[in-house]
């Protein structure tokens, strides 16, 4: 008896002890961090107003996003109650009845078939992994009824609708919830709560995915706990049983080739790549750029184009708006190119950088540069530019020059400003892809010989825009209130106010384009096109005061397209693309002229002088102490007299493109004793053969009329009188005739496809 009263009191000794400790154990404060919201292993990449973009997976392979206890829809919640633990309002982490019914049938089974466990003793082997032993169930109810003494009931509730595994990687009920309904945990119909529920308990086997039948069988048994527990009436639950088991939609995979370049980045970068990203992408404005883009290539397939790009940037921010990399990301023939991204030579496009240079060396728009035959020699053999046209303009202002985009007197500037720092201009204006020597470019940088990215052309432009400062795009919202990262000089805000004016001045652009065009629109745009050699691709690009739009298009592959250039390739797109941002952003202003110092003069059209009695006149914008000192010597006696400079190219034109630029740029007579006064058309020629080119705009598929040797008043085409100087082509055969000012006549026959 002795022995046996040791033995209890040992006992109890010992289990007073168990109990202190286990109570003090429960009492004690938990592991700093052990509750808190999992840090995310996967991406959600959002579009600045907060629609999804993109979702990745975690290295792990796991979906997973945490969703606060407050947003989680109540069905949802009701329904885990119901099914995993219909007293957890009532117990303090173990309920004894569900532990002694699953302890009867694991001494009947042998083993553990049945764990009797709580919302919150799954939560402790969440938190704390257990073995699914006996030993393994004391743990959790003993970290169960810890979790229960210094969490409330919400904050265990929040824990585990937002870890629960549910098939399929899918871990928490938004995951889940994105996974098999696409929809969000904050709106779940009562089937589809109820479905999340029943699957909880053998997600992988139980998951509409694996098995619909198995995943309804659930979805009915957490229908019956939902009623029995009186959150639903058996008619609610009834139509929600005769819901879709599954209603999975295609995970959103919005803007490509956007969130595909930001994973890039972020990897380079070392990021943790984690948590929601909201950035700066319209997902709006991008999805009807992607549409136009279709739309481009569809219309000029005819013609050898297969492929276009398209990116906006909010000049002030940075942000980007739209990144529209090719015409279908999914296309198994390199849709997945990224043509924002992927260096092509611009043509063109990159002559605002040289004027910009030679407008702060003391070039001004007046300023009359040689478009003549000439030969450079260069290190790699004789040099000849040609205009796009093929002919020679004989002397032009600089912004007649850079707005009709003629190369040769783009060359003549860069030659005399030295290839070295054309280039050194360019590369404060964004374009690392120019990473070879001057020496290696040579005077063909002028007119885009160098490969460069859709992306470094449109921040290059809205430097530009920006005063002539560069600063790096930005790809996260809210850029527009955070301060304005520092930037890189490119130009002065007075040079680039001066190139802005010139690229938007319709009239400067007339000559080279004609009187319509797709760079004309209903509010202030400045615009420049670009055509690399061979015609492998098309460029152009839109300033307005609040966003810059760059368009793209050609081939991959570097095939040539058929005669498509910058106007009538890329420029519809360009102009669609520049009217859809517009319906979303202000255009705003850019700064003037004036408002950059610039002075105003009046000056000769041809000369770029100070207007005399007899010149026409135009006011040009001057830096102060670039202005004209003297008049023009031009014009004597009614009468034109080109300087000597010129007189070569006269001659060698027989004078007719000097007198037909004269009568083009001042409406003054041609002199009687010209060597040559033969009235001739001399655009279009005769047996001229034009194709209009498919889905362009007939207003933009024109033919310039022009004659030599007096000039004509008077054009008519198959007889009908013709207003203007350009003619609208038409299907068919066509007679053109010109009369001149003393009845002296000329008549061409050209064909249209």
């Amino acid at each position: 008896m002795r022995w046996l009263t040791r033995v209890a009191w040992a006992s109890l000794g010992a289990a007073g002890t168990l109990t202190i400790l286990g109570a003090a154990w429960v009492f004690w404060p938990l592991p700093a961090g052990l509750a808190t919201a999992d840090a995310e292993p996967g991406l959600v990449i959002e579009d600045r107003h907060g629609i999804e973009l993109r979702t990745t997976r975690g290295s792990d392979g796991s979906l997973r996003r945490w969703l606060p206890l407050g947003t989680v829809d109540a069905d949802l919640i009701a329904a885990f109650v119901a099914t995993e633990d219909r007293r957890f309002h009532a117990h303090a982490g173990v309920d004894p009845r569900a532990a002694l019914r699953a302890l009867r049938a694991n001494l009947a089974a042998g083993g553990v078939v049945s764990g009797g466990s709580t919302i919150t003793m799954q939560v402790a082997r969440m938190l704390r992994r257990t073995p699914r032993s006996w030993s393994g169930k004391v743990a959790q109810a003993l970290w169960a009824l810890r979790l229960e003494r210094h969490l409330s009931k919400q904050q265990i509730l929040e824990q585990y609708l937002n870890r629960v595994p549910l098939g399929q990687g899918a871990v928490g009920v938004d995951a889940a919830a994105t996974l098999y309904f696409g929809a969000s945990a904050a709106e779940l119909s009562l089937g589809q709560a109820a479905l999340l529920a029943g699957i909880a308990h053998a997600p992988s086997a139980d998951n509409p995915l694996v098995s619909p039948a198995r995943a309804g069988a659930r979805r009915a048994f957490a229908l019956r706990r939902l009623v029995r527990g009186g959150y639903a009436t058996e008619a609610v639950a009834a139509r929600a049983a005769g819901e879709p088991v599954l209603e999975r939609r295609r995970r959103p995979f919005l803007a490509p080739h956007f969130t595909t370049r930001l994973l890039g980045w972020v990897e380079r970068d070392g990021a943790d790549a984690a948590g929601v990203w909201r950035t700066s992408l319209d997902a709006g404005l991008q999805a009807e750029l992607e549409g136009d883009v279709r739309h481009t290539v569809e219309t000029l397939r005819d013609q050898g184009v297969h492929q276009a790009a398209v990116v906006v940037l909010d000049n002030h921010s940075g942000e980007l708006l739209a990144w529209v990399g090719s015409p279908d990301f999914w296309s198994d023939t390199a849709g997945q190119v990224d043509m924002v991204a992927s260096p092509r030579q611009p043509g063109s496009a990159l002559k605002p950088f040289v004027y910009g240079l030679a407008f702060d060396r003391g070039w001004t728009p007046a300023s009359v540069l040689a478009d003549v035959a000439r030969v450079y020699q260069t290190s790699t053999g004789p040099y000849a530019p040609r205009n796009y046209d093929r002919r020679f303009h004989g002397p032009v202002r600089a912004r007649e020059a850079l707005a009709s985009s003629y190369n040769v007197p783009a060359v003549e500037l860069a030659d005399r400003l030295g290839v070295g720092s054309v280039l050194a201009v360019l590369r404060r204006a964004g374009f690392a892809s120019l990473d070879r020597t001057a020496e290696h470019y040579g005077l063909g940088l002028a007119l885009g010989n160098g490969d460069v990215t859709l992306l470094e052309l449109a921040n290059g432009y809205r430097a530009i825009a920006e005063g002539g400062v560069w600063r790096p795009v930005q790809w996260r919202a809210g850029s527009a209130g955070r301060a304005v990262p520092p930037g890189t000089r490119v130009m002065s805000a007075r040079s680039a106010a001066l190139v802005l004016d010139v690229l938007s001045d319709r009239a400067a652009r007339v000559p080279g384009f004609g009187l319509e065009t797709p760079l004309d629109f209903p509010f202030a745009v400045a615009a420049k096109t670009g055509t690399s050699r061979h015609f492998t691709d098309n460029w152009a690009v839109a300033v307005t005061g609040g966003f810059t739009v760059a368009v793209w298009a050609g081939n991959f592959s570097g095939r040539p397209m058929a005669g498509v250039s910058g106007i009538s390739g890329a420029g519809p797109l360009l102009h669609r693309a520049v009217l859809a941002t517009a319906r979303r952003y202000p255009p705003g202003e850019w700064t003037t002229p004036a408002a950059a110092g610039a002075v105003p003069v009046t000056i000769c059209r041809l000369s770029g002088a100070i207007a005399g009695a007899a010149c026409p006149h135009a006011t040009e914008w001057f830096a102060p102490g670039t202005e004209p000192a003297s008049t023009c010597s031009w014009h004597r006696d009614g009468t034109v007299a080109l300087p000597a400079e010129y007189a070569e190219w006269s001659e060698r034109t027989g004078g007719g493109e000097a007198r037909e630029l004269v009568a083009r740029r001042t409406g003054d007579p041609v002199p009687a004793d010209s060597t040559d006064s033969r009235f001739r058309i001399v655009s279009p020629r005769n047996g001229d053969r034009y194709r209009i080119p498919p889905g362009v705009d007939a207003r933009y598929a024109t033919v310039a009329l022009r004659a030599a040797g007096g000039g004509a008043e008077r054009w008519t085409v198959d007889g009908c009188p013709v207003e203007g100087r350009r003619w609208r082509l038409q299907p068919g055969v066509h007679t053109i005739q010109a009369r001149g000012r003393h009845d002296q006549s000329d008549r061409v026959t050209i064909e249209v496809d």
